[in-house]
């Protein structure tokens, strides 16, 4: 599936869009995704794979999205205790980091 990712988001920037590429770098306690996930983001709102199952993404978009604008890499952190967990449709609590980069 990583491969995949990132021969859509190569064809992608062939084609002339802006993409950028989110990756899992770190989780600790209960985590969807595992590190190495990955999620590429064009300019135009297309999205291929997944660093969440669905809970972050929103906000990995809106991060993707200005990381396009101005090119700075963003590292970005999420966290859900236990008791919030429930709450937000998760298992249990976790943390997870995410590193959002330009591709070029």
């Amino acid at each position: 599936m990583r491969d995949d990712i990132l021969e859509q988001a190569a064809g992608w920037r062939a084609e002339g869009r802006r993409v950028a590429l989110a990756t899992v770098v770190a989780t600790w306690g209960s985590s969807p995704r595992p590190v190495g996930s990955q999620m590429a983001v064009d300019d135009g709102g297309a999205m291929i794979g997944s660093v969440s199952g669905g809970c972050i993404e929103g906000a990995v978009v809106h991060e993707a999205r200005k990381t396009m604008e101005d090119g700075e890499p963003r590292l970005i952190s999420f966290g859900v205790s236990n008791e919030m967990a429930w709450e937000v449709g998760l298992a249990c609590g976790g943390r997870v980091q995410v590193y959002v980069e330009a591709m070029e």
